[in-house]
């Protein structure tokens, strides 16, 4: 018989610890450990570098966690310093703050190497806001870009991203007249127009409320933000849309056709309005 030099229970035989358990248990803070132990002994330890290993996984989450919310933090401070730089026309200031502000998002959502962000990375309520900070965000980059040749590629990024965020925000109408305002004077104004018809074609039209008030209509842009933010929150209202989509685009054509229809559609819709605002 031999004695266990851990437990000192008298057993038949002993068995070794492997390296990677000593380095787990090592780890955990065990030490003075014997180079073998018995049955009963082997199986207590392996648990106890089970455990321990789970909990230095656990720590490691938590870690990443609280980075994650630090970056997320620090990104206000960015913004503020990338409009300052805009203010004063510091424009290579701002495109580096609003880099980094970008390059935040990206580590906070996970967005893996080679994929971009996208507006569904927003899904918790208190940072949908964010989305008008993002849509912004590109708006400048796009502008800054567009006076160096050399950033044409990056240029082209941003008025993709753009067209991407801004549809989902209250800035869509403005942003679009800005752009059409800065086709006139853009080094590139093939990028800014190739981003007035990506925006156009990403977002969904409300094609009665687009034939009665225009496209660029505050209306519009109201029922929009109604359908994404509480139709498309249920089933129900997503079948809504799906009908709508189906029987709208023939009644806006009968809406053009028979233009005197449409300052009664008019006060439906704001009758409407003042009931889902």
């Amino acid at each position: 018989m031999i004695q266990c030099p851990r437990c000192g229970i008298q057993v038949t035989e002993l068995h070794p610890l492997d390296a990677d358990l000593i380095s787990k248990l090592q780890a955990s803070g065990e030490s003075n450990l014997p180079p073998q132990v018995c049955a009963g002994c082997l199986s207590d330890l392996r648990r106890t570098a089970a455990s321990s290993s789970g909990g230095v996984l656990m720590q490691q989450e938590r870690a990443r966690e609280q980075h994650r919310l630090t970056l997320w933090k620090s990104r206000v401070l960015l913004i503020k310093k990338a409009r300052q730089a805009m203010s004063q026309k510091l424009y290579a200031e701002a495109a580096i703050s609003y880099e980094k502000y970008l390059k935040i998002l990206d580590i906070v959502f996970e967005v893996k190497k080679g994929d971009r962000l996208r507006p569904e990375a927003f899904k918790e309520s208190a940072r949908t806001t964010e989305l008008t900070v993002v849509a912004s965000v590109y708006w400048d980059l796009m502008r800054i870009y567009d006076t160096h040749d050399r950033y044409h590629e990056r240029m082209q990024t941003a008025a993709k991203q753009l067209a991407v965020f801004v549809q989902f925000t209250p800035i869509y109408p403005d942003i679009i007249k800005k752009a059409e305002s800065f086709t006139r004077s853009a080094k590139n104004p093939n990028i800014v127009k190739s981003f007035l018809k990506m925006a156009d074609k990403e977002r969904p039209r409300c094609f009665i409320a687009t034939s009665a008030f225009g496209p660029q209509a505050m209306e519009v842009h109201t029922l929009r933000m109604f359908r994404d933010d509480v139709l498309k929150e249920s089933s129900l209202g997503r079948r809504f849309v799906y009908w709508y989509y189906k029987v709208s685009p023939s009644i806006a054509c009968s809406l053009d056709k028979h233009s005197w229809l449409k300052p009664a559609v008019r006060a439906t819709l704001r009758a409407l309005i003042k009931c889902v605002s």
